[in-house]
């Protein structure tokens, strides 16, 4: 697996996530699978985790979760959480993204398989409406915590999260143990995997730790793992960005007066710089193979 940092140019040039390439043949354990264009079974090898019915009105999708499901990252300890010092920094995010792709990349059960990937602090969850009770409320509303049945509503203006097991109650230990090292600053980051076919992201890894954010009223860290957009897309994007750019500062040049000649340009260099970084680092959908 190659890997490469990812700068936000419209951030200064700080870390903005994680690329990741897989060489071909490459196959995940977990995977989802397709049939009648709107059935979906989710499987981590051999055992199944999840299965979907997208309505045909295209308005939601109705799923039921097993209790199958096994994350592919060990348990991560108290000690290993301590030891990385900076929560919240662009630096702290990029070594959680390194420690993650690492993890996800030594073993079988997890979602990558050849291709792109991206891993950023980014959620795709644009048009989220606020919710009452602070960062708690927001994130105990977009969680599809019912189990084992549950409904997306796809036009409810969320992007919602998906536990793939059963949440861990509040008074569960390992979630008091994350209580504590969300209040002392140092909870590692959640893990969630961009699911397009569900319109969701879905808990990889960190259950106890999203539980725990949740309880003690505290926006979680998180790092998203998607697709990323093809070369094509992003060449195609790119080159969009490029003539939009090279028209203004055509007309910027123009013979006519403008006012603000020169923040117009700064304006439109950053709106350059914000385009040249959103296609890598956007989400892509995910792939999913035909049942038998």
């Amino acid at each position: 697996m190659h890997r490469r940092n990812l700068t936000a140019a419209a951030d200064g040039g700080s870390w903005g996530g994680l690329g990741l390439e897989l060489p071909p043949a490459t196959e995940p354990g977990l995977r989802p699978r397709t049939a009648n264009g709107n059935l979906i079974v989710l499987s981590q090898g051999p055992r199944v985790v999840l299965t979907a019915r997208i309505d045909d009105d295209r308005c939601g999708v109705e799923y039921s979760r097993t209790d199958h499901y096994r994350s592919p990252l060990a348990p991560l300890r108290a000690a290993r959480a301590r030891a990385v010092a900076g929560p919240g920094a662009p630096s702290w995010y990029a070594r959680w993204a390194h420690r993650f792709a690492g993890a996800l990349h030594a073993r079988a059960d997890g979602p990558l398989h050849e291709g792109r990937w991206v891993l950023s602090p980014r959620l795709a969850r644009e048009g989220t409406a606020p919710a009452a009770g602070g960062p708690g409320g927001q994130w105990r509303s977009l969680l599809l915590d019912a189990h084992p049945d549950g409904y997306v509503d796809w036009f409810d203006g969320s992007r919602r999260v998906m536990p793939l097991r059963r949440m861990p109650p509040p008074d569960d230990p390992r979630v008091k143990a994350c209580r504590k090292q969300a209040r002392e600053g140092v909870l590692a980051p959640v893990l969630l995997w961009w699911f397009s076919g569900l319109n969701c992201h879905a808990v990889l890894d960190g259950h106890a730790r999203l539980g725990a954010a949740i309880a003690e009223n505290r926006e979680p860290a998180v790092l998203v793992l998607s697709r990323a957009p093809s070369e094509e897309r992003t060449r195609a994007r790119t080159d969009k960005a490029l003539s939009t750019y090279r028209l203004t500062m055509s007309l910027l040049d123009g013979p006519h007066p403008v006012a603000d000649r020169q923040g117009l340009a700064s304006a439109a260099g950053r709106l350059l710089a914000t385009q040249l970084h959103g296609p890598e680092a956007g989400h892509a959908p995910t792939r999913a193979w035909p049942m038998p």
